[in-house]
């Protein structure tokens, strides 16, 4: 031992020292099927495993934080202002419920997400998505008039479903622009989505009913945005103003006391997130699930890091990326955070 003691320093010109982080170790199924105990064992895990721990602990703290009674002559039960971030796959998977019910407990306080992640909720509120096959032979199913999002069908006739109990809607919301003078924006729109779908399954009736904004920036990427130029043919001028958006989310921001977010995927819905938190000179805590990589200059492949260069996370945040395809891990986040925590999660 000394001999070796005596080569690193001398041949290699190296001082070990004793590494004092925790061991790695896995799960011992010989103690039975314990989930609880297995989630917690992700800590000391490795690799994405113990990412994954990283981000239960942030959110977690997220939930827990309360502004003190002495800080600011506050309200002492003033809260993190949690923002949530998903691209519309999340709705297409089995995601949608999970979202659900952060919206129906008002556990969230504010939603960016994509044009898709809203048409989806409210068709799958009037028809069905169902299991597929990532080797689907493609021109096949086109000609059985289903869509495929990587292994989940859509019927084609979901979207002339969709357009049916819209362009109503649509008719409505021109009305009262045209005799009250309401300008629209996408907020304001999901919102009347949320109410006129009227069904309990929506992730956009929860949030119409507790009040959560959801922000949309582009809102005509997909088949709304198809249908609203459809509806333009018969009724012009039909506005949707997204400054109104930009303004409050921006806001909601600024004012936050404590700032996190929590992004499932990349794109506009993590960049409008982020940006919004520059006007408070970065989020205090951050959790990343995507499988974006840095060396292309992407938005989601982006090194959380890299956001403390724009002021979007500040220089002192806690932050993680847990690189994994966002079905396999945002259950057990949740299970873990928002559900295990129930009363102390939700808003009254």
């Amino acid at each position: 031992m000394k001999q070796a003691e005596e080569q690193y320093q001398n041949l290699y010109k190296l001082k070990p020292e004793p590494v004092t982080t925790p061991e790695i170790q896995g799960y011992d199924f010989n103690q039975g099927i314990d989930y609880e105990a297995l989630l917690k064992s992700y800590a000391n895990f490795g690799l994405q495993a113990s990412q994954l721990s990283t981000a239960i602990d942030l959110v977690n703290k997220m939930i827990h934080w309360r502004l003190g009674p002495n800080e600011d002559n506050d309200d002492p039960n003033t809260r993190c202002t949690i923002f949530l971030g998903y691209t519309s796959n999340m709705v297409s998977s089995g995601n949608r419920d999970i979202i659900r019910y952060l919206a129906q407990h008002k556990m969230i306080d504010a939603i960016v997400t994509t044009a898709g992640a809203i048409e989806e909720d409210l068709m799958k509120c009037i028809s069905t998505f169902h299991k597929g096959d990532w080797q689907a032979n493609d021109k096949e199913i086109r000609l059985k008039a289903i869509c495929r999002i990587g292994n989940i069908y859509v019927p084609a006739a979901n979207y002339g479903k969709l357009e049916d109990w819209l362009m109503p809607v649509f008719q409505e919301m021109y009305k009262e622009q045209k005799e009250k003078g309401t300008i629209w924006s996408p907020q304001s729109m999901i919102k009347r989505f949320g109410e006129r779908i009227n069904d309990e399954r929506s992730i956009y009736y929860w949030c119409a009913k507790n009040d959560i904004p959801v922000y949309c920036p582009a809102l005509t990427d997909g088949a709304i945005g198809d249908m609203m130029f459809y509806f333009n043919y018969k009724y012009e001028g039909f506005i949707c103003d997204i400054l109104q958006d930009v303004v409050q989310l921006n806001k909601k921001a600024m004012y936050a006391k404590k700032s996190g977010l929590i992004i499932l995927g990349g794109g506009v819905v993590k960049h409008h997130i982020m940006n919004a938190n520059i006007w408070r000179n970065g989020a205090d805590w951050a959790v990343f699930i995507n499988t974006g990589i840095q060396y292309d200059g992407s938005d989601a492949g982006a090194k959380p890091s890299e956001g403390i260069t724009w002021g979007k996370l500040r220089i002192d945040a806690e932050y993680v990326k847990v690189f994994s395809e966002a079905t396999l891990v945002f259950p057990l986040l949740v299970a873990q955070t928002f559900a295990k925590n129930f009363d102390e999660a939700k808003r009254v």
